[in-house]
């Protein structure tokens, strides 16, 4: 019997309002990480929240329907899905003004397979092959 295991990393992020003149962003540094299934970020704050919401709610900066709520200073957040089959994460500050001043990121999550960036042909590819399979079936 073949096992496999799959170990998670763990990445900590000072969740706070980025000063006014910061060159980088939240979804700047999201989008250098390669997220996987079963990851955590561990969200490390002061008198702040961190919200998971949905897209929507992102581009308005609106708190009133999350998702996913913590208060805590040290929230960890564990990512159980990816990209390919859900929507990405969206995350926000849940303090008032936080969102607008650039409190915000999304986070996208990549196949469990961390040596190649996609293991799944394209779409197009599983069609014609299906019926390229489909019409050697009727010829023979």
């Amino acid at each position: 019997m073949i096992s496999a295991s799959v170990s998670s990393l763990e990445y900590k992020l000072h969740w706070e309002v980025p000063p006014a003149n910061a060159s980088t962003s939240f979804n700047d540094w999201a989008s250098s990480k390669r997220f996987q299934v079963g990851d955590i970020i561990r969200f490390k704050y002061k008198k702040d929240s961190v919200m998971q919401v949905t897209k929507e709610c992102y581009k308005q900066c609106n708190s009133s329907h999350p998702r996913f709520y913590s208060n805590t200073g040290k929230t960890r957040f564990m990512f159980d899905h990816s990209e390919q089959h859900y929507l990405p994460y969206y995350f926000i500050s849940g303090t008032s003004g936080h969102c607008e001043k650039g409190q915000k990121m999304i986070v996208e999550v990549i196949s469990n397979d961390r040596t190649t960036t996609s293991s799944a042909p394209p779409a197009t590819m599983i069609v014609w092959f299906c019926f390229f399979s489909f019409t050697l079936y009727l010829v023979a």
